[in-house]
């Protein structure tokens, strides 16, 4: 079961001068990207910076989105933790609201093992009658989620359906695939990598070059898709400085400061992530002009 097809935006969350949430901002955000073409919101990732909403935000944040939305397109939740418990409660309260699915990123900080993992995910699905989409980032969470541990996800719990998949890893990206079929479907997680994991059978990305160019990120996919490999092949390379740029600082430092430099107003970071240096400014100024996104 595939929630969505193509590019779907690992939204950023806007923030007011004081760093209140900006729900007006959101919903001028939400219509941009549908009108664009976004296949999905994945509303508070990552780059939504739910590391630094409050369980209060974070809900509130979901259920304005859902609502906003109003089944345009799919909605998938960011609901992990590094507490089992903690995710149960967040993705059931989520269902509640109406999303379309459930990310649920690896516990961070704790490193479980394989078995843990396991036993984290299948009590989380358990839970929730939504589907959900594991998020694999060894990167950020210490933790990297083995192909074997996917498959015996996949294959025994119902409800676990996709696989947002940040390793960086090719081969063991298509180690999963290989073991998992058709029981998994695998979503890039990297802007860069699009492309090789549509060809290894993915069925698309959760995106953070979507949140500037929605529609040519959508196009990446659709390209592929039509069996227009050449042209999908194109857009992903010419879109590689970008995304270097849009990685030059920890993510969501340079995408937030990059829809601020279009005009998009989405305001400030939260701490501990404090804006960014200026000789990235200037990289990633560059970057979106050179792209021919025009910067203010």
């Amino acid at each position: 079961m595939s929630l969505f097809k193509g590019a779907g935006v690992a939204i950023v969350t806007p923030m007011n001068e004081d760093e209140s949430v900006n729900y007006e901002k959101l919903d001028e955000l939400l219509e941009w990207q549908i009108a664009e073409g976004t296949d999905s919101i994945i509303i508070c990732g990552t780059t939504g910076e739910s590391a630094t909403l409050t369980v209060e935000e974070h809900l509130a944040v979901i259920k304005h989105c859902v609502e906003t939305v109003d089944h345009r397109v799919p909605v998938i939740a960011g609901t992990g933790s590094n507490s089992t418990q903690s995710a149960i409660e967040m993705s059931q309260e989520a269902e509640s609201y109406g999303v379309d699915g459930l990310l649920v990123v690896t516990p961070y900080y704790n490193k479980a093992t394989q078995a843990g993992l396991i036993k984290h995910y299948t009590m989380i699905a358990e839970s929730v009658n939504v589907p959900i989409i594991m998020y694999n980032v060894p990167s950020r969470t210490g933790c990297n989620l083995l192909p074997e541990t996917v498959a015996y996800l996949c294959k025994n719990v119902k409800n676990i359906v996709g696989l947002k998949a940040a390793s960086g890893n090719i081969s063991q990206i298509a180690r999963t695939k290989m073991l998992c079929g058709d029981d998994i479907t695998i979503y890039s997680g990297n802007d860069d990598q699009i492309v090789p994991i549509l060809a290894l059978g993915g069925a698309g990305v959760i995106s953070v070059l979507s949140n500037v160019a929605p529609k040519y990120t959508h196009e990446i996919c659709s390209k592929f898709f039509e069996g227009d490999l050449e042209a999908s092949r194109e857009m992903q390379f010419k879109a590689l400085d970008l995304i270097a740029a849009l990685f030059c600082e920890v993510n969501p430092i340079p995408v937030k400061v990059g829809l601020n430099m279009m005009g998009k107003n989405v305001g400030p970071l939260r701490g501990p992530l404090f804006g960014m240096g200026e000789a990235n400014q200037e990289v990633l100024r560059k970057a979106l002009n050179e792209f021919g996104i025009e910067t203010v």
